[in-house]
C-alpha cells in the first residue's frame, strides 16, 4: 500500500497516509486541525526496500549497487 505526503490548507501540517490506490483522495483531514482536502504533496519515493536508505543517487543506478552501502560480503 503507497504511503502519501499530504499538507494541511489550514494549519500548514505535514503527514502521511497509507492508502490504497482506489481509495484517491476520499475522506481525508488533518490529523491536527480536522480540516478536510489536505493538498497532496509530491515525494520522493524508494523501490529498493529494507536497508534504512531512501535513496541512493550516484551509484550504479540499481538496487542496492554501490554507493559505498557495504553488506559485509565479499
Amino acid at each position: 500500500m503507497p504511503i502519501y505526503e499530504y499538507e494541511c490548507k489550514k494549519c500548514g501540517k505535514i503527514f502521511e497516509i497509507y492508502q490504497r490506490l482506489s481509495e484517491k483522495d476520499q475522506n481525508i483531514k488533518c490529523p491536527a486541525c480536522g480540516a478536510e482536502k489536505p493538498a497532496k504533496r509530491v515525494s520522493s519515493f524508494s523501490s529498493c526496500g529494507g536497508d534504512g536508505y531512501a535513496s541512493n543517487y550516484g551509484s550504479s543506478g540499481s538496487c542496492g549497487g554501490g554507493g559505498g552501502y557495504s553488506s559485509g560480503f565479499g
